[in-house]
């Protein structure tokens, strides 16, 4: 595991492990400016990333990650290192931008029942493969029971507002979608709005919700 990157105030009362997706480190624009944005939202961030990535840096390979099942006990490790990290009464969020929220997801039900996280929070989940929405990957969501806060695009190619609508998605779920983004929650141009607008929006979304728990 590398080491951890950290945003925000020590001794904050809320504390985020932000995993990364698929392809990209945990020092992707995307990464460091949702971070950056939730840091100065008085949210302490912590980042980090999978074997995987990690070597990818070393040797510069460009293999695919694991399956997100074979990532797990590496996000269990963090949740673990992360807690004596911080003050005993600070409530912990777990989750990542996509693939990272997706594994993030698969260990928040055991780790919620222990009492050892207050939420999760998702950011572009991967409601299914680019391309193949008929393989949905939301049995686990049905039934969720932990508060939870998925940020997604309103186009996201893995998962847009009409598809989700339909999704049997647990009660406990709250979506908050920004405007024209993509997976990475990125509008088009014609909109007038940013990709720094939306990025915003997003960790605004996040602090609220971490808040209201």
């Amino acid at each position: 595991m590398t080491d951890l990157l950290t945003d925000g105030p020590q001794g904050a009362d809320r504390v985020y492990i932000f995993a990364h997706g698929a392809g990209a480190p945990m020092d992707s624009e995307f990464m460091c400016e949702i971070a950056r944005f939730l840091g100065e939202m008085g949210v302490l961030v912590f980042r980090f990333e999978f074997p995987y990535m990690a070597a990818r840096r070393v040797d510069g390979s460009k293999k695919p990650p694991p399956r997100a099942e074979k990532l797990m006990s590496n996000y269990e490790e963090v949740i673990k290192d992360v807690t004596v990290r911080v003050a005993p009464a600070a409530k912990l969020f777990i989750g990542g931008k996509s693939m990272g929220g997706r594994v993030a997801s698969l260990v928040a039900e055991d780790a919620f029942a222990a009492g050892r996280i207050a939420g999760l929070v998702c950011l572009g989940y991967p409601f299914h493969p680019s391309g193949k929405p008929e393989r949905l990957r939301t049995a686990h969501l049905e039934h969720l029971e932990m508060p939870t806060l998925v940020c997604q695009g309103e186009r996201d190619a893995l998962g847009n507002r009409d598809e989700v609508r339909g999704y049997a998605l647990s009660a406990s779920i709250e979506l908050s979608w920004l405007p024209d983004g993509d997976h990475s929650l990125v509008p088009r141009k014609a909109t007038g709005r940013t990709k720094g607008d939306n990025w915003q929006q997003c960790a605004e979304a996040i602090a609220a919700f971490m808040q209201s728990v």
